[in-house]
């Protein structure tokens, strides 16, 4: 496509050099560009892109988008470039035009809240294939193609390019709906910039995401949320959450519908019919003027704000009650309250509970059906905001009968000085807790305490990957895992000694299960075994 046509619709301030040229791929990481690439060149917290110019020149760039501010003049002049208002914006906006803007081929909706959005995007998508429509869905899980699985993901949105070349793969296979998780940072970095979305869904607000890196304020982070709806038709919101509902005063371009449990809501579950289990929760919701029951196989109370914010959506498509029940009966999500397969004959949930909200919800879940003790093994990643550290803590304390404290990715800050961080919180509430550093031991402990009675919960597990296995041979020697990070392509071979696995910035967890030990690995990570 030509550059002229790929720039339609962008701020544009300037330009140099030639315009008339074919460019064949967009992308800001110069380590993707091929030749006939079109570099975006943005500045991040940490890294200015126009100091990767060279390796995008390198690789094939014969153009390059530039913020407004920088002397061209003193650039590489074998290059055309552009100068635009905003080069976030202008990586989304060139990638729509280079796709051929796929969004506008089917319908597209977009989830956003702080927590439940992967839960709501699967269970919209198990709702509408089971009204026969082909669905898309890209969150942070994996990126889907009805039953087929086209890439795991690392992060809740893509970027803006993978994001089109995505919906350029679903337009292709010609889906008849798209879903997306939308985070705030997605909105906050224009990453969904240009995509036509039909539907908008608003779960829930807590506090998560605030430091320096990422969100201001809550303020700040809650108007990021809200810029979805400024490019939906037809919004669904969550009617019990009080700054949620605000929206609705605040937004006047979009049809808003509601869902919740307490209070009045075009789909309302009703208090007195939820039944919780250890496998499911059952309730009736009122449509349209009919009581409809539901089974849910995800249990919780959480579990039905996710499930009437997609039976809105699955409504809006003509989707039946019976079609809907069948659907969110069977429904499995990856991570989320997952019970884990095992022969020592204990009750083991994992869930990616990373904020004080989803962690009260997934142990009042559990408290509700458990029979013997809740132990809670757990920890937070390092580099992330340390205010929510004591107040997960607290929550643990107060509602789990024994926490685990233990490290999680900690990135840049010492491990130990996190764990201290959470403690404050666990002994306020007055819980019993021990504190073991490394993860691996931390889990083994949960092992070996537990009864058949008890339940095991481990939040913050981001990463379950039940193919890779090693054998118990493997931690009785002092046998290497070699891995290679598979997002990038020139990335080194790494080696590390079982005993020596938390120290690493891939957070390795593997414990004793089903007679194997489990290995659980950040999503671009390939196991080789030695």
């Amino acid at each position: 496509m030509k550059l002229n046509k790929i720039l339609e619709g962008l701020e544009v301030k300037e330009t140099v050099n030639d315009l008339d040229l074919d460019i064949t791929n967009i992308h800001s990481d110069s380590r993707k560009i091929k030749q006939g690439g079109l570099f975006i060149a943005i500045d991040g917290y940490l890294q200015n892109g126009i100091d990767y110019l060279d390796s995008a020149i390198q690789n094939g760039a014969v153009a390059a988008i530039v913020e407004d501010d920088v002397d061209t003049s003193i650039l590489p002049n074998t290059l055309t470039y552009i100068k635009a208002g905003n080069t976030r914006k202008a990586l989304a906006i060139t990638n729509c035009n280079l796709y051929d803007n796929p969004s506008k081929k089917f319908k597209l909706i977009g989830v956003t809240g702080t927590k439940g959005k992967t839960t709501t995007t699967f269970m919209i998508k198990s709702l509408l294939e089971a009204h026969g429509l082909k669905v898309g869905l890209m969150g942070s899980i994996a990126v889907y193609i009805g039953n087929e699985k086209l890439e795991d993901t690392d992060r809740t949105t893509p970027e803006s390019d993978e994001i089109q070349e995505y919906f350029a793969k679903m337009a292709d296979a010609h889906v008849d709906v798209a879903i997306i998780e939308v985070s705030s940072q997605a909105m906050k970095m224009h990453r969904v910039d240009g995509c036509d979305f039909d539907i908008g869904v608003f779960t829930n607000l807590t506090e998560d995401h605030i430091s320096k890196n990422e969100h201001a304020s809550m303020e700040e982070y809650f108007q990021c949320k809200c810029m979805l709806f400024d490019k939906c038709h037809t919004g669904f919101i969550n009617a019990d959450d009080s700054t949620v509902i605000t929206i609705k005063d605040k937004n006047k371009t979009c049809k808003f519908k509601t869902f919740g449990i307490d209070n009045p809501a075009d789909i309302r579950a009703e208090e007195d019919t939820l039944k919780i289990t250890p496998s499911c929760i059952d309730f009736v919701a009122d449509i349209d003027g009919k009581r409809e029951q539901f089974e849910v196989s995800i249990p919780g109370r959480f579990s039905v704000y996710n499930s009437l914010g997609a039976i809105s959506v699955a409504h809006e498509f003509g989707v039946t009650p019976d079609e809907m029940r069948s659907a969110l009966k069977d429904l499995k999500v990856l991570g989320r309250n997952e019970l884990v397969p095992n022969k020592l004959g204990l009750t083991i949930l994992i869930d990616y509970a990373h904020t004080p909200s989803s962690l009260e919800s997934i142990l009042e879940s559990v408290r509700a059906y458990a029979k013997g003790k809740i132990i809670c093994a757990w920890g937070v990643g390092g580099d992330r905001d340390s205010k929510k550290r004591p107040i997960m803590g607290e929550i643990s304390g107060r509602l789990a009968d024994y926490t685990i404290l233990m490290s999680d990715q900690v990135r840049t800050e010492d491990p130990l000085k996190i764990l201290q961080d959470i403690e404050v919180g666990v002994k306020k509430a007055g819980g019993k807790y021990t504190i073991i550093v490394d993860r691996t031991e931390g889990i083994k402990h949960a092992l070996e305490v537990a009864t058949p009675e008890d339940i095991i919960v481990i939040p913050w597990f981001i990463s379950w990957k039940k193919s890779r296995k090693i054998p118990l041979w493997w931690k009785k020697s002092n046998c290497k895992i070699s891995w290679w990070n598979s997002g990038r392509k020139k990335s080194k071979i790494k080696s590390l000694k079982h005993n020596n696995i938390q120290k690493n910035a891939y957070y390795i967890l593997y414990t004793l299960l089903s007679q194997s030990w489990w290995v659980v690995v950040p999503k671009t990570t390939t196991l080789f075994y030695m």
